[in-house]
């Protein structure tokens, strides 16, 4: 099963330069592809890699075909952005081997009476879906998941195996939640009275919106109170910790092991790197990216790149760095005593 490259523009646009009825089965990269695959360049610093492909087609934007096309002999589909067609065409080549889950609810499975599920839905093995949940239209259910009380899972969204979403919480449509994660579980609230430690009921809800992805074993603490908001479009990766009354803004994506803590507000369209931590109650603005392992211990208020991390150095080096730090004070003093010292021979001089 494939596509001929003149489909793939009629479904997804670009200019082809070549021939349409060139027949491709898949996408690889530069240096793996055949003579049956279509490849794609998106950093020009591989423009030379691309010219010796032996893929059949290439995705290229403007600026790279000309130089591509001096050595490569196949075809071409010019785009502005080849890595955004390329995941787009991965998207059709992967429904051509999907697995359709069949609708229905499997035997094994414990659906309470109240809950209203679209007949099109697909409810695995094992699953729970508890009272008053609501499942829509083309939404797939994986083995062993837990729906709790009064849930919303929005049309076409997909949970894969062992996902609990606990009671109240929504999700809108086409999303995805990896196995592992869970939605909806206390947020860390306590009052402290003595040095002993009083529970907060958590009675907020999760909101996701639409077309989310979340990631294995990542999890987003219910509110308080208020809830706890992921917008559309947002996609967090693996082992990521939301706090409670959380709002991520829409398409802000984070990276594996990135924690926030409760409260905070993050806009649209950020980024985060790997293990970047935000403390509570903090604003972040749209667009700000924050570079992996950084700890945000303030709100930004201005889009832009910001790092908080120290860089790696020799062991001996660090310690060397870390003295230095410790003596900045004295260090500070001592300048400020030459300063004046400085001011002072100046001052007489000119006297």
């Amino acid at each position: 099963m494939g596509f001929r490259l003149g489909e793939l523009v009629e479904r997804l646009g670009g200019q082809l330069e070549g021939d349409p009825n060139i027949e491709v089965i898949g996408i690889a990269p530069l240096s793996d592809a055949g003579a049956s695959h279509i490849s794609f360049l998106s950093n020009s610093k591989f423009r030379a890699q691309a010219g010796q492909s032996l893929a059949a087609a290439l995705i290229v934007s403007a600026n790279d075909d000309a130089t591509v096309a001096e050595s490569y002999k196949g075809a071409r589909i010019v785009v502005k952005n080849p890595y955004v067609y390329f995941a787009r065409a991965a998207q059709l080549f992967e429904a051509q081997t999907a697995v359709i889950k069949p609708a229905g609810v499997h035997p094994t499975a414990f659906v309470d009476p109240s809950a209203q599920i679209d007949a099109s839905a697909h409810i695995g093995p094992k699953v729970t879906v508890d009272a008053g949940a609501v499942i829509g239209a083309g939404v797939i259910i994986d083995a062993g998941c837990y729906i709790g009380l009064e849930a919303q899972i929005g049309e076409g969204t997909h949970f894969f195996a062992n996902v609990t979403f606990q009671a109240k919480c929504v999700i809108g449509k086409r999303g995805i939640i990896h196995s592992g994660a869970v939605i909806g579980t206390d947020g860390f609230g306590f009052a402290n009275e003595g040095g002993v430690y009083v529970r907060i009921p958590q009675t907020g809800r999760v909101v996701i919106g639409d077309d989310v992805d979340i990631g294995a074993n990542t999890t987003v603490d219910r509110g308080a109170l208020a809830d706890t908001i992921i917008e559309d479009g947002v996609k967090l990766d693996n082992q990521i910790q939301i706090g409670h009354n959380c709002v991520i803004g829409a398409h802000t994506a984070m990276a594996g092991c990135v924690g926030v803590a409760g409260s905070a507000k993050i806009g649209k369209y950020c980024t985060f790197g790997g293990a970047a931590m935000v403390l509570g109650h903090l604003t972040i603005a749209d667009n700000v990216h924050i570079s992996s392992g950084s700890l945000v211990s303030r709100s930004i208020h201005e889009p832009g790149q910001y790092t908080g991390f120290y860089p790696l150095a020799k062991n001996s080096d660090w310690e060397k760095s870390a003295v230095i730090v410790r003596n900045l004070e004295t260090m500070r003093d001592k300048i400020r005593s030459l300063e004046k010292t400085i001011k002072t021979i100046t001052k007489h001089e000119e006297s």
